[in-house]
């Protein structure tokens, strides 16, 4: 019940230079559970932006009234990964060992930010929801840790898809719960839900 929203949430987007450089961003408006009316959209050139400031933004909503405040930050992304598997990572005994020394007892409080990270290999699932008429799905796998969010490209027309895909994320918080969804893309529409897991990183 408000034409002044106040958010004041932030998210943290992985940005690689090879990719799309819009930003796109949608408003909508809810009446209940069933009715969503789109309020608006707006894109940001990401590639535009100064780099290691932050950028304040206030975007006019397209064919709209009304428009959007936020701060939007590039800076040097660390930590965070999406690799073959075979090309592991963590496959190197000499970068293990660097791992082992950063996170020794010893260098505890040199960075309290620096909790650590979280490895996750996907390889494959198996006996996947049939989605389509042709009794075939187009599986990827999406997995998510606090804001942030990775994902797996779509293996077509298969119940039993293998990604064979390494994603490494940095922790901000040991409490948070790893959530790995599986959907099947669905061309223009929203892709459907296939499943999901969800795994507390104490119980890693």
């Amino acid at each position: 019940k408000s034409a002044n929203p106040q958010w004041r949430e932030q998210f943290d987007f992985h940005y690689f230079s090879d990719r799309k450089d819009m930003l796109d961003i949608e408003v909508w408006r809810k009446d209940n559970k069933k009715h969503e009316e789109l309020l608006g959209t707006c894109q940001v050139d990401i590639a535009a932006l100064p780099t290691k400031q932050t950028n304040c933004l206030e975007l006019p909503l397209e064919k709209h009234p009304g428009s959007l405040l936020m701060l939007i930050a590039v800076a040097p992304c660390t930590g965070v990964s999406i690799s073959d598997l075979c090309v592991c990572p963590l496959g190197d005994p000499s970068e293990r060992q660097q791992i082992s020394q950063r996170y020794c007892i010893k260098n505890s409080f040199q960075d309290i930010k620096d909790i650590g990270f979280l490895q996750v290999k996907v390889l494959k699932a198996v006996d996947l929801l049939a989605a389509d008429f042709a009794g075939k799905s187009d599986p990827f796998c999406v997995l998510e840790l606090g804001n942030d969010s990775l994902q797996t490209h779509t293996v077509y027309k298969n119940l039993n898809p293998e990604w064979n895909k390494v994603f490494t994320f940095p922790i901000k918080d040991i409490h948070d719960v790893l959530e790995v969804t599986v959907f099947d893309e669905d061309g223009d529409k929203p892709p459907d839900f296939l499943g999901k897991v969800a795994i507390p990183l104490l119980s890693v």
